[in-house]
């Protein structure tokens, strides 16, 4: 029976994948970091009768990822299977987004899944195998969008760190994938949007565009793709040696990556405000002032 840990697991791309994983029978810890926030989680998982632990994780906290793996790994042995799910999103311009929003984002996108593959990596040396798969974002691999900089920077930190990780447990028999998920109907994107820093509010040199830029985003989250589409690619990628270090996950960030392959920024970012401007109209000038 393989032991599958996942963070992240209260909604979206992590819910389903906790699910998914269950149902081959598996032995699933589908991490929250508030147990309140499971209920739907094992309201599902009891409608299909699957059997899942549900430890109480904060990827922020590294005493709350320690005593979480060390419960599990006391139980039923070193993990086979981490999936790094857990993540946030917020939006803001560089040079007024409140730093403790930016801080959050790196401690969860980036920090967080570098304290849980440390954490689980001993035993998967000392079993001479496992995998860890890092849910990364289209974001990541592709050029960054006005508002969007400090998210797009924590997840292509992620991707970087996965590369390197890579190549220094590979000679253990250990794996290691990094998935960038295009749009999906996840519950991070609404707390984006909820969030102090992903919501226009007051006067300010950038507040019109960063509401304009909101405005877009989700009229891009009308057409967002079903969650349990990323778990299958996520299981997939777990049982598959020959899943690439880099895969896109879904038909949006395929299409994405072809068209950008040999285009350059500046070739880029006239294109992009085209297909916002279609989507969320004309992009606000700046103030007269400069703010």
């Amino acid at each position: 029976m393989t032991a599958v840990l996942v963070t992240g697991c209260s909604s979206g791309i992590g819910l389903e994948t906790a699910l998914a994983f269950a149902r081959r029978g598996d032995r699933v810890h589908a991490c929250v970091r508030t147990p309140a926030t499971a209920q739907e989680l094992l309201r599902r998982a009891r409608a299909e009768d699957l059997t899942l632990d549900v430890p109480e994780l904060d990827v922020t906290d590294e005493a709350s990822v320690t005593a979480a793996v060390t419960a599990v790994q006391d139980r039923h042995g070193p993990v086979d299977v981490l999936v790094n799910n857990a993540g946030i999103d917020r939006t803001g311009p560089v040079e007024t987004m409140p730093l403790d929003q930016a801080r959050l984002l790196m401690e969860t996108n980036f920090w967080g899944p570098l304290r849980m593959s440390r954490a689980v990596l001993p035993g998967m040396r000392a079993r001479g195998g496992g995998v860890i798969v890092n849910v990364s974002s289209l974001a990541g691999r592709t050029f960054a969008v006005p508002h969007g900089g400090v998210y797009a920077a924590s997840k292509a930190a992620l991707g970087s760190l996965s590369e390197a990780l890579h190549a220094e447990v590979r000679p253990f028999g250990i794996r290691v994938v990094c998935l960038e998920p295009g749009s999906y109907a996840s519950a991070v994107r609404r707390a984006s949007a909820a969030a102090p820093a992903g919501r226009p509010s007051g006067t300010g040199p950038y507040t019109a565009d960063h509401a304009w830029l909101t405005g877009f985003l989700a009229r891009v989250a009308e057409g967002a793709a079903d969650c349990a589409e990323a778990a299958e690619a996520i299981v997939a990628a777990a049982d598959d040696p020959g899943t690439p270090l880099h895969t896109p996950v879904g038909k949006d960030a395929e299409a994405a990556l072809r068209f950008l392959a040999g285009v350059t920024y500046e070739q880029w970012l006239p294109r992009f405000l085209d297909q916002a401007q279609s989507l969320a109209g004309p992009r606000p000038a700046p103030p007269a002032t400069g703010g």
